[in-house]
């Protein structure tokens, strides 16, 4: 048997009726919920997105409620799954529904597209599972069922690639159930098709599957390696006045835009070299001594999809707070324990805070 479109189609349309998960989006076709499934699932595996999104759905019902709520409160949300950018342009684009589209979502893909932080994906996404309109919808498991059955070798790394898969997928969705078949195909490449151990044995294309008969199920999809984490180390100072903790938030340009942390002084190396750093505080009017930054004995690690973050803390208690000019020039700003509990943080600051006890919820 050939793998014609409407075999492929009809074939994993039948496997996902059979072995599909219960997920509540799909549940519904409320543009805004699905919109929010997917924005949370980019870099997500559904184990980790699932609580994420019933919590956004609670807090935000509504479109209108999101893009009402502070980009504090938004981020503080989404604290852990890590791409914050994501949670930013999904409270950026919430707004611009409300504002230039009455709260509607647009109506088909072409317009979808036209929102921040709406990419093709996304897009056809949200068409297919709330318009039905036919689109495919591509993504990694998308990727890996269509390299593996249909034998396409070309690196799914490369962008001029995805012409190729696009072109595969768009041959292959049915025009009566666009939606279900997008949502079988992606079921299929991440519980059936999986990268590294597929069930090739109780696989419905396993005689048709170009990979499993030319002995390839390992070799595609071809991708390659992605650049080496760049390592970087950060050195956080801890000021303490009163009870209370000095952080800032952190601005573009870098990693946990919006985010908060503490004094940061980046250096190339592991160890930190106390003179630069203390003429660095001296010149921006913080008084710290060279025993105040006694090497503390656990650092912490942190790893992003280009980076290799390793940090330390130093808690350095003042005697006086620090000046006003000071504390505008260096966006220090006092925060309680309370406080920072609600502050949107990376998840190394969070881990540090709460070994050393600093944050309330426990």
């Amino acid at each position: 048997m050939t793998n014609t479109p409407s075999y492929f189609s009809q074939t994993l349309i039948s496997w996902y009726n059979r072995n599909k998960r219960n997920l509540p989006w799909r549940a519904t076709t409320t543009p805004y919920h699905i919109w929010l499934s997917e924005v949370i699932l980019q870099q997500t595996r559904v184990n980790q997105g699932l609580p994420y999104y019933l919590k956004f759905t609670e807090t935000y019902p509504t479109v209108q409620d999101l893009a009402a709520a502070p980009e504090d409160e938004v981020l503080r949300l989404w604290q852990g799954l890590g791409y914050y950018s994501r949670a930013r342009n999904m409270h950026h684009t919430a707004k611009q529904i409300v504002q230039e589209y009455d709260g509607n979502f647009p109506g088909n893909y072409s317009e979808l597209l036209k929102l921040k932080g709406v990419g093709n994906y996304t897009a056809a996404a949200i068409a297919a599972f709330a318009i039905k309109e036919q689109v495919a919808v591509l993504d990694g498991n998308v990727f890996r069922v269509l390299s593996r059955v249909f034998g396409i070798s070309e690196d799914i790394a490369v962008p001029s690639s995805r012409k190729i898969f696009q072109e595969q997928a768009d041959q292959l969705v049915p025009a009566n159930e666009p939606d279900t078949y997008n949502q079988a195909i992606m079921e299929f490449g991440a519980i059936q098709c999986t990268p590294i151990m597929p069930d090739c044995l109780f696989c419905p294309f396993q005689q048709s599957c170009f990979a499993f008969t030319h002995g390839l199920v390992q070799e595609l999809p071809v991708k390659s390696k992605a650049k080496a984490a760049r390592p970087r180390y950060f050195h956080y100072l801890i000021f303490e006045w009163q009870g209370q903790y000095y952080m800032r938030k952190r601005l573009e340009g870098d990693i946990w835009q919006g985010l908060y942390d503490f004094y940061l002084h980046e250096s190339t190396a592991k160890e930190l070299l106390t003179e630069p750093l203390l003429k660095e505080l001296n010149a921006a009017g913080i008084p710290v001594q060279a025993e105040h930054l006694t090497p503390p004995r656990k650092e912490y690690k942190h790893i992003l999809s280009h980076q290799k973050i390793t940090a330390k803390f130093y808690l350095i208690k003042l005697d006086i707070r620090l000046k006003d000019t000071v504390e505008q020039e260096t966006r220090l700003a006092l925060h309680t324990p309370e406080k920072i509990d609600e502050l949107p943080k990376p998840v190394l600051i969070s881990n540090y805070l709460k070994d050393a006890r600093i944050l309330v919820s426990l």
